[in-house]
């Protein structure tokens, strides 16, 4: 009888399940839809070693290739300010309006100038003058934004109030992206669930006490939100804490100005398919699907589809192997009509109105 290899790697650890279960594959989205969570630009470029070029180097042929999911409408999160949300918006909105809305960025480095509360207010001011739809927020807000000082610069600073209000005002949203995976808070070791990935990656680790603690950005998140009612926030990748959805519905049940996507979130969602279930279903009006593919591609589109429209069980998020967010199968949350209707399209249209996808009742691309 062969034995087992008891001091096999984690690495080359490959299991197999053996279950027999319904399957379904998704290849398009029952109702058109609109991602809510795209980079088409420059902006990340670098991270897949293109710097400089446009992620998406042929607008019309990748518009025409994404509808085959049925997705017709995105929210393009890579803007910036002057010159380069300039570019964003010719190339994207202005060719092909109704399918893209360009979000732009504050410029924090303002932070280190001269009377830097009015200066960042009047850069976000101009750059919705110049077209941009929306705001993204980045992460580097909270974990590496320093001011002229050199001191690090939280969320709930008030000298960024001027920003959030501004917003509200001009009656832009703002998606924001405050931090990343609890695990990636945590010390790098045998007890980290998302081991493999920070060793490949330790430079996403934020174990280190120059960060501050991952509750400490939630509540500066929260702090902003309570602060701001007139403002409208969507939490990015499921609120930033898909780990602990009691806490995403306490923020959706207490902040009407509150809403959250599901983009580079499905490792989470779908191994709580139950508590993600009541998650939508308490509040379908304030979701939104996304998926934060760069370079975006389509390919994890049926997988979101699949996720969303099916109760189908144990099944990959991912064709990595082993995937790296966690090895993990998901299950399917099953939704209905109406609900996928809303979140598909609905709610990022309500937001966005520059958005204008098909009849939203079309069933089929």
């Amino acid at each position: 009888m062969a034995s087992a290899d008891a001091d096999l790697p984690l690495s080359r650890y490959r299991p197999r399940a053996r279950l027999t279960l319904p399957t379904h594959h998704v290849p398009a989205a029952r109702f058109p839809a609109v991602d809510a969570h795209s980079h088409p630009g420059r902006w990340l470029s670098a991270w897949v070693g293109r710097p400089g070029e446009w992620l998406v180097p042929d607008v019309g042929a990748w518009l025409e290739r994404i509808a085959d999911f049925n997705v017709h409408g995105f929210v393009n999160l890579d803007g910036r300010w002057g010159d380069e949300l300039r570019a964003n918006l010719e190339r994207f909105d202005e060719r092909y309006p109704g399918r893209v809305a360009t979000f732009c960025h504050v410029d924090w480095s303002l932070l280190q100038g001269a009377s830097p509360a009015e200066a960042l207010a009047a850069n976000l001011a101009d750059s919705v003058a110049a077209g941009a739809a929306g705001v993204k927020v980045w992460k580097d807000l909270g974990l590496e934004v320093r001011d002229g000082a050199d001191e690090l610069v939280l969320p709930d600073d008030e000298r960024l109030a001027g920003v959030w209000q501004t917003a509200g005002e001009l009656n832009v949203p703002i998606w924001w992206h405050i931090a990343d995976p609890v695990a990636f808070f945590d010390p790098v070791d045998e007890r980290n669930e998302f081991l493999e990935l920070l060793s490949r990656r330790p430079d996403w680790s934020f174990a280190d006490p120059r960060f501050p603690s991952f509750q400490r950005l939630m509540d500066a998140m929260e702090a902003v939100v309570a602060s701001n009612p007139g403002t409208t926030f969507v939490g990015v990748h499921v609120g930033c804490f898909a780990e602990d959805l009691g806490w995403v519905g306490r923020m959706l049940d207490t902040y009407d100005n509150f809403h959250i996507d599901i983009a580079a979130r499905l490792s989470q969602l779908g191994r709580q398919p139950r508590a993600t279930e009541a998650l939508i279903l308490r509040h379908p009006e304030r979701v939104l699907f996304g998926c934060d593919e760069v370079p975006h591609t389509g390919e994890s589109y049926p997988t979101h589809f699949r996720f969303l429209e099916t109760a189908d069980e144990h099944f990959p998020y991912s064709a990595d192997d082993p995937p790296l967010s966690g090895r993990w199968a998901i299950s399917g949350v099953d939704l209905s009509d109406d609900v996928l209707r809303s979140v598909y399209a609905g709610n990022a249209c309500r937001l966005v109105p520059r958005l204008r996808p098909p009849n939203p009742d079309r069933i089929g691309p």
